[in-house]
């Protein structure tokens, strides 16, 4: 797998802090920093997402597809799924994740809460990797609730 990042403004613009990063598989996520009202050549322009927000949408991301995919080989009729990731992070430098809440809402017909309560295990302790890999620094809590079609 591999990712370049690219700074699209100089010092001295108005896009001080603007990357973009071209994916692998040829995929473009833009990012930006926070505006800098002190020092507007050292913030960006609130165009697009912060990197942390794209780790935790990644994470989000990751983990939904786990849930949905071993909800779909346990035979059971899912219709939709979603994740509301709320993220803590540290005071100081390194700012990391230190607290993250995971609430999936899940859509189908007839699907037993212990199949959600055990998708969204499994993928925690076993598939996926953003999500273990940030419970190295942050408490990871979830929940989940199931909207009946």
């Amino acid at each position: 797998m591999e990712c370049t990042v690219t700074w699209t403004g100089a010092a001295g613009t108005r896009s001080a802090m603007g990357f973009v990063a071209e994916t692998g598989s040829g995929h473009v996520l833009a990012m930006d920093g926070a505006p800098d009202a002190a020092n507007p050549t050292n913030g960006g322009q609130n165009l697009a997402p912060r990197p942390m927000e794209t780790v935790l949408a990644g994470t989000g991301g990751c983990t939904a597809y786990d849930v949905v995919l071993i909800l779909k080989r346990g035979r059971h009729d899912v219709r939709g799924c979603s994740v509301k990731l709320t993220a803590e992070r540290a005071d100081t430098d390194p700012k990391v994740f230190t607290r993250i809440h995971m609430h999936f809402t899940v859509t189908g017909k007839g699907i037993p809460p212990a199949a959600v309560e055990r998708a969204i295990a499994m993928s925690h302790d076993k598939y996926c990797s953003a999500s273990i890999m940030l419970g190295k620094t942050a408490q990871i809590s979830t929940g989940f609730e199931i909207v009946e079609v």
